[in-house]
Formats: structure tokens, C-alpha cells, sequence
């Protein structure tokens, strides 16, 4: 029973990596499949590809711009936030800047100092028709 191997892989991306707590990177990261930060980044968090996954933990921080299609944020982030499909803000999530979002689930407890607009495929600036020009003399 002990070298029994568990079966996790199947939830498991192969392409993950982890910052662990304590360190820092200075500069910008960018990342395929999924990203785990318990440490600090000074810079933009760049996921590439659609199924690109960012994880903030309690204990991680990131000082700048994170634009990725999923994030899950429990940590600190001073910068804007652009999540294309989904972002989750979990209770000790803490946003300096503004949220931009597809799908967003936030739990009670989580805090967003900034501007939280959504961003779904019709996000375009809509604008007003143009008013009618008559072609009737005026006559005073």
C-alpha cells in the first residue's frame, strides 16, 4: 500500500510552475499552462494561450499589470488586472488598480480599490446614433 502511486495527474497540469514564498523576480513574467505565486513579482504577469492559469496565494504579491484568461487571486496585487475569461477573488484578495473581467466570482471578504468593469465579447464602446439632419428651411 505504501508505494501505491496516487492518481493525481489527471487534475494536474503538466506545465505548472511555482515562485515559492521568498522570492522575488524583478521584471516581467510570462507563462503557458499554469503559474503559482507564493513569493513576489515587480512587473506584469503575462499568461499566454487560452487556458493560461494564474494563482495568487495568500502570501504572494504582485506589483504590476496581470493579463491572463483565468486567474484565482488571494494575495496582493498593485496594478491593474485583465482576466479575459474568468477571475476569482478570493477572501484576502487585495486590488490596487482596476479589474477588467469576462466571468468573476468574488468571495465576501475580498477588496478591489480601483474600477471593476466587465469586458465580455460585446465590449466595444457603444455609441449613439447620430442625430437627424432635416432638410426643411427654417424660416424665422
Amino acid at each position: 500500500m505504501l508505494s501505491r502511486k496516487r492518481n493525481d495527474n489527471a487534475t494536474r497540469n503538466p506545465e505548472t510552475s511555482l515562485i515559492s514564498h521568498g522570492t522575488i523576480i524583478r521584471g516581467d513574467v510570462r507563462f503557458n499552462g499554469t503559474l503559482h505565486l507564493d513569493g513576489r513579482i515587480e512587473g506584469s504577469v503575462l499568461g499566454e494561450g487560452a487556458n493560461a492559469v494564474f494563482t495568487l496565494s495568500e502570501h504572494g504579491q504582485v506589483q504590476g499589470e496581470v493579463r491572463v484568461p483565468h486567474a484565482m487571486i488571494n494575495g496582493q496585487v498593485t496594478g491593474d488586472i485583465y482576466a479575459s475569461e474568468r477571475l476569482e477573488l478570493a477572501t484576502q484578495a487585495r486590488v490596487i488598480g482596476d479589474v477588467r473581467y469576462n466571468s468573476l466570482e468574488m468571495a465576501a471578504g475580498a477588496q478591489v480599490n480601483g474600477r471593476i468593469a466587465h469586458q465580455g465579447e460585446d465590449h466595444a464602446q457603444r455609441e449613439l446614433p447620430a442625430p437627424e439632419v432635416r432638410s426643411e428651411p427654417v424660416t424665422a
